[in-house]
């Protein structure tokens, strides 16, 4: 029992904390967009969904002597992989695909380790059924999902913000090579003679029947494929006949409504925040709660009890997408998504539940539901981003689960019935406000795995004060006046009482000037350019440099010297040789999310090897949520370097926003410089905030 026992604990232990592991490695590598995590997403549960297949097919196909000795060969070359650190050879050059490009990343560097362990809860509950024939896998099912929690709940509360990521991959690695050797283990106890005298023997390579409900799991909800479907002394549903292709396909779409909810809402919040493990996995954690609870078999699910909290939710998820307009605030848009996909998912899960069939057919239950959760993850994940304009998949999602709502409760009350049938409509309402509000006024609107951008006018164009507004997803981006007088005025966050047209203006009395650019946007920064500076851009979407070429005209007026790289600034800075910059701005934000990547120890690093002596690195910190002047203070201070902070309020009828900029330089003059008396504000103090660097940054210290 107690060779099983550590195999599974291992193994759903490792399983999860691979995946924010992995996530976090290569988020810098593609700018940290939210898109990375979501990506490595649909790789997971695709790769949980060949692990099942292959662990059916072993259990089916293989007498037990051969399954052993085929599934011992397989870890052994899985150890080839190990340590499990991205080849730098995989970091883009800018000009790949960058879901295709993670996806071959995950494929070479966790491939097999993950498919083996995707395969262990199946597996070794069936090498224990062999073994004990009395005994029951439900105490292996309770011990993984304990493990699978105890994972998600301390990724990023006790190893990411205390232990290196380069160490992490080193103790990842060899928790793999224990499991190595514990699954080997349990493989060859599970050749023994049964421990009952007498045990009448499973057929070749298969366990009694009686163990089937727990024999595998949903990809993506469960570490180790174990969820059993009952629990001790509750009944299974079905009679024993195959079940029908209508119930088939409501397990599949009840698993792909869980799975398309859990991404979609993770988008959602790590698009409009930032993309970090916590915000990856909060919502994970909470699928994964709520896959235990409504097969755990203790009735956690009652459709009574959560039809109308489930009502509710769906109306104010709803609503709150309509006025994203007007920005939710992070206390009310994360907590109200988090409860929203709970209950959302307590109801797909419970359903699911509900409908569990005999169990001669648990097999087949099980694979359309490893086959729903691909495939709400493919949808969510690839498909989305090439199909939609913007990021509708959680509208579709809000009212997908009405419906579903609607037809389960087909049979209920009339007054539920009517209630239903209101909240679908309530959502397709709300919904349809929302992407009418995002595309009826859209000059352009496109995205790619980068994000959504929408050029839209303010406006009449014979007006004076018409503009050209470029926003990425809710945020605006940059703006152009229409009238042909007005094209080449400064606007938005970069006028002359702003942090970095201050440093722009004090470096462009010495004569000419070479400025860098970290986030193009419309290039309105091009318009501080005179004959004899130079101006170079950096651009992780290439999007984004077409629409600043073909919608706006900053960068084709401007009397300065244009030059534009894509792709990820910080890579781009690190492989360049020495730019000799006066200014670098750093100015590139996903939606108001920020790329923490660029606000490290190794960032700023990078920055510093790129300026001149007496250079200034203007970091732009106008944030809605963070408090991120402090964080680039204590870089600069731990660095040796001297910091201001200008928080602008410009007055009167000016076409500028409020902003807060942070310059850093090696200079000491920086802070006596006159362009900058009277304009300066005192930083904050955050106790406890430590320099954020590339293995170590806190949100939770700097959240408004």
């Amino acid at each position: 029992m107690i060779i099983y026992a550590a195999t599974i604990f291992v193994s759903a232990f490792i399983l999860f904390l691979v995946q924010p592991l992995m996530a976090k490695q290569i988020l810098p590598w593609f700018g940290g967009s939210a898109a990375v995590w979501t990506t490595c997403m649909v790789f997971f549960q695709v790769a949980l969904l060949v692990g099942y297949a292959y662990a059916d097919a072993s259990i089916r196909w293989f007498k037990p002597r051969t399954q052993v000795i085929v599934h011992g060969a397989l870890v052994a070359i899985s150890l080839a992989a190990l340590p499990i650190i991205p080849d730098a050879a995989w970091k883009p050059l800018g000009d790949e695909d960058p879901t295709w490009q993670i996806l071959g990343l995950l494929i070479a560097t966790i491939g097999m380790p993950y498919l083996l362990l995707s395969t262990t809860g199946p597996l070794v509950q069936a090498w224990f059924a062999r073994s004990f024939p009395d005994g029951t896998v439900y105490r292996l099912f309770a011990l993984s999902n304990f493990a699978s929690l105890l994972a998600l709940v301390g990724y990023p509360f006790l190893f990411e913000p205390w232990i290196p990521t380069r160490i992490q991959t080193w103790v990842w690695s060899g928790a793999y090579a224990l499991f190595a050797i514990l699954v080997v283990a349990a493989a060859f106890q599970s050749l023994r003679p049964s421990a009952r005298t007498g045990a009448a023997p499973a057929s070749p390579g298969r366990p009694p029947e009686k163990t089937g409900a727990n024999a595998s799991a949903h990809p993506g909800a469960h570490t180790d494929s174990s969820i059993p479907i009952s629990a001790p002394g509750q009944t299974l549903v079905g009679d024993g006949s195959a079940p029908g292709a209508a119930q088939q396909l409501s397990w599949l779409i009840f698993s792909a409504l869980g799975s398309y909810l859990l991404l979609g809402v993770s988008n959602h919040i790590t698009i409009n925040v930032a993309s970090i493990p916590f915000l990856w996995l909060l919502p994970l954690t909470l699928y994964l709660i709520t896959f235990i609870l409504c097969f755990e078999g203790r009735g956690w699910y009652s459709r009574r009890m959560f039809v109308v909290p489930l009502f509710a939710l769906l109306a104010a998820m709803a609503w709150g997408l309509h006025a994203e307009g007007e920005v939710l605030p992070i206390l009310i848009e994360i907590p109200l998504y988090s409860a929203g996909l709970f209950v959302c998912c307590m109801f797909a899960h419970g359903e699911l539940a509900a409908m569990r069939p005999a169990p001669r057919w648990l097999t087949r239950f099980y694979l359309m539901l490893s086959l729903g959760g691909a495939l709400g993850g493919l949808l969510v994940g690839i498909v989305a981003p090439k199909l939609f304009s913007g990021y509708w998949e959680v509208g579709i999602g809000l009212i997908a689960t009405a419906l579903a709502a609607l037809w389960v409760v087909r049979r209920a009350a009339l007054a539920l019935r009517l209630a239903a049938v209101a909240i679908v409509g309530v959502c397709t309402v709300y919904v349809w406000l929302y992407v009418d509000s995002m595309v009826s006024d859209a000059r352009l609107m496109s995205r790619n795995f980068y994000g959504s951008l929408r050029v839209k006018d303010e406006g009449l164009s014979i007006d004076r004060d018409a503009t050209r507004n470029l926003l990425h997803g809710v945020i605006l981006h940059g703006k152009q006046f229409l009238a042909p007088a007005r094209q080449n005025e400064l606007t938005t966050y970069y006028g002359p009482t702003s942090g970095v047209g201050r440093a722009i203006a004090l470096c462009q009395r010495e004569g000419p000037v070479k400025v860098g650019v970290i986030g193009l946007g419309t290039g309105t920064l091009a318009a501080w350019g005179r004959p004899g500076d130079t101006f170079r851009f950096y651009e992780l979407d290439p999007e984004v440099i077409e629409v600043a070429k073909t919608h706006y005209s900053f960068l084709r007026d401007s009397k300065a010297r244009i030059e534009t790289v894509t792709g990820d600034a910080r890579l781009q800075l690190e492989r360049e040789p020495v730019q000799g910059f006066d200014v670098l701005v750093v100015d590139a934000f996903s939606s108001d999310s920020i790329p923490v990547h660029l606000i490290t120890r190794e960032a700023l690093a990078a920055y510093l090897r790129q300026l001149k002596p007496q250079g200034i690195v203007a970091f732009h910190v106008t944030n809605r949520f963070l408090k991120l002047a402090p964080v680039v203070a204590g870089l600069a201070r731990e660095a040796g370097l001297h910091a201001v902070r200008v928080f602008d309020r410009p007055e009167g009828d000016v076409p500028f926003n409020n902003t807060d900029w942070v310059l850093v330089s090696r200079d000491p003059a920086l802070e006596r410089a006159p362009a900058l008396q009277g304009a300066t504000t005192a930083f904050e103090t955050i106790p406890g905030l430590r320099p954020w660097t590339d293995d170590y940054s806190a949100l939770f210290r700097v959240l408004k």
